[in-house]
C-alpha cells in the first residue's frame, strides 16, 4: 500500500485539477437537456482517452452534444456523415497532383481534428470503415508514403440507429474493439421535452463559453492515471 502522504498529494491534486467539471457541466447544459449519464462519459472517455459508440433513434442531440463539448473544452470538431457512396479518401485525405509544380500534394481529411463525430457509421461499407481503425488505435493515418501524427486530444464517437437496418453494414468485432464505451441515449422525460421546446423556440443559437484550456485537459489527463486503484 502507497504511504498516507502520497494519497493526501493526489487527492488534493485531483481536487484541484477536476474544479473545471461542474462548470464545464453547467455550460453543456446550457444546450442539451437532461443526459447528464452521456454527458458524463464523454468526460470520462476524453480523459482516458477512450474512443465512444453512441446508440439511439436520431433526434436525441448526439451530434448537438458532442459538438457542444468541443466548444466547451476549447477543441476541433468534424462530423463525418457516413453514406454508402463515401470513400476512405473522404476520411483520411488524399494525394492531389499539382501539375504546375509537378509533385503530389497531401490533403488531409476531415479525420485530423479533436472530437470526430463518425455519423451513423454502419452506412458505410467496411472498407470505409476501417479507414478509421489506424487513427483510432494508433492515432496516426498513412496517406501514399507518408504517416501522419494527429494531434491530441483525440477522440471519435460514432453513432448507430438502432431501428433503421436496411441498405446498413454491420461493424466487424474489430473495429467494435476499437471503443471503450457503448452508450444508449434514451428519450427525454416529458418534463425535458417542454425544457427543450421552451429553450428552442425562435431558433436561437445558446452561446457556450470556453470552460478550459488544452494545457489544462492534458493536465487532467495526468491526474487522472495517477490516481491510485487497488488490485
Amino acid at each position: 500500500m502507497p504511504g498516507g502522504s502520497g494519497i493526501g498529494v493526489i487527492s488534493e491534486a485531483v481536487r484541484e485539477r477536476s474544479g473545471f467539471v461542474e462548470p464545464l457541466y453547467a455550460e453543456i447544459e446550457k444546450r442539451i437537456v437532461g443526459q447528464r449519464p452521456l454527458i458524463e462519459n464523454i468526460l470520462i472517455g476524453i480523459l482516458s482517452r477512450g474512443h465512444i459508440f453512441l446508440e439511439g433513434i436520431p433526434g436525441l442531440a448526439k451530434t448537438l452534444t458532442v459538438k457542444t463539448f468541443a466548444e466547451a473544452i476549447d477543441v476541433g470538431f468534424q462530423r463525418i456523415q457516413f453514406t454508402p457512396d463515401l470513400l476512405p479518401a473522404d476520411i483520411i485525405g488524399t494525394q492531389i497532383y499539382d501539375p504546375r509544380e509537378a509533385v503530389f500534394k497531401t490533403r488531409m481529411g476531415p479525420v485530423f481534428s479533436n472530437l470526430i463525430l463518425a455519423d451513423e457509421i454502419n452506412r458505410a461499407p467496411a472498407k470505409v470503415q476501417s479507414a478509421l481503425l489506424e487513427a483510432m488505435q494508433e492515432r496516426q493515418v498513412t496517406i501514399g508514403d507518408r504517416t501522419h501524427k494527429i494531434d491530441e486530444p483525440f477522440l471519435v464517437l460514432a453513432t448507430q440507429n438502432p431501428i433503421e437496418q436496411e441498405g446498413t453494414y454491420p461493424l466487424p468485432e474489430a473495429q467494435i474493439d476499437r471503443f471503450m464505451l457503448k452508450l444508449l441515449v434514451g428519450y427525454p422525460t416529458k418534463a425535458e421535452e417542454l425544457e427543450i421546446m421552451d429553450r428552442m423556440a425562435g431558433g436561437r443559437d445558446i452561446p457556450v463559453k470556453k470552460v478550459l484550456t488544452r494545457e489544462d485537459l492534458f493536465a487532467a489527463r495526468e491526474t487522472a492515471s495517477s490516481v491510485y486503484l487497488d488490485d
